[in-house]
């Protein structure tokens, strides 16, 4: 085999595997959260953006995360560190509408 060829094949090979790795290592958006990831966490609706959401809608309009055609839906939810929803202008339970953007902090 050319060794150029070679070459190219070890570096595609290699760049596959890292980018497995990456992948295994951090949570997707539209996967069920295991417990290790959930921990220190809570589900937060009314926060996430258009196909930034997290597993299916509470109200639902579909069965899997980073399907939301709508910004800040109430039936959408993202997984957030623990106390901080309700800070991003979310709601821990599902509700109608849309949820409110973050307060202004500072002037």
């Amino acid at each position: 085999m050319d060794k150029k060829i070679l070459a190219v094949a070890v570096v595609g090979a290699a760049a596959v595997a890292g980018a497995a790795m990456i992948s295994l290592r951090q949570p997707q958006v539209g996967t069920t959260p295991t417990a290790e990831e959930a921990q220190g966490k809570e589900q937060c609706y009314g926060v996430a953006k258009a196909g930034e959401n997290a597993c299916a809608a509470a109200n639902g309009s579909h069965t899997c995360g980073g399907l939301s055609t709508v910004d800040l839906s109430g039936g959408e939810w993202m997984l957030v560190d623990a106390g901080s929803c309700m800070k991003m202008g979310g709601k821990l339970e599902a509700f109608e509408g849309l949820g409110s953007p973050p307060p202004k902090t500072g002037s």
